[in-house]
């Protein structure tokens, strides 16, 4: 495929590269260098890209094999953790008050499990990838995308039946 032709499809795949990001990173300002690297590079490699692909998967391959470098590198600097993204960071986009103190306190919720579980959320729940997708672009066999989506559930189920709860003892 020609630079050009991955230029005109980045926009599009844009939102889900940004999302993925930052369900790596956790960190707004990290997502943003790396949504920014993850294109470039699409650019830099578009021969690479075969059409009869998803585009959206090749680039999100991309963002992680950024990420997992970046990883490597901060690993042998031996650097200390990186922050959180702070749930007040977010685009405010459900319309009530009430959806968007929910909304943000499940982000919270999915942005406090275990980076390899918050990467197959993301794909699978929110980018709504499939399960053989989602271990394509993590390059993990579909077993470990649904041992890490049935712990990932088991959290955060766990976590709506206490607010379910607390909403049912509120309404008594």
């Amino acid at each position: 495929m020609k630079p050009r032709s991955v230029r005109d499809m980045l926009p599009r795949a844009l939102p889900s590269i940004w999302r993925f990001a930052l369900s790596l990173t956790g960190d707004i300002e990290m997502t943003n260098d790396l949504s920014q690297s993850t294109c470039l590079r699409a650019v830099e490699k578009a021969d690479q890209f075969r059409s009869a692909g998803s585009f959206e998967g090749w680039c999100l391959q991309i963002c992680r094999s950024i990420w997992l470098n970046e990883l490597r590198s901060r690993a042998s600097r031996q650097d200390k953790a990186f922050a959180t993204v702070d749930i007040d960071q977010l685009p405010d986009v459900a319309p009530g008050i009430e959806q968007n103190l929910f909304a943000k306190e499940i982000i919270s919720k999915v942005m406090a499990l275990p980076d390899a579980q918050r990467s197959v959320v993301e794909l699978v729940f929110v980018q709504q990838f499939t399960y053989s997708e989602a271990a394509v672009i993590l390059d993990v066999p579909i077993g470990t995308v649904m041992s890490r989506l049935h712990a990932a559930r088991k959290v955060l189920r766990k976590y709506a039946d206490v607010k379910l709860g607390e909403s049912r003892k509120e309404q008594k």
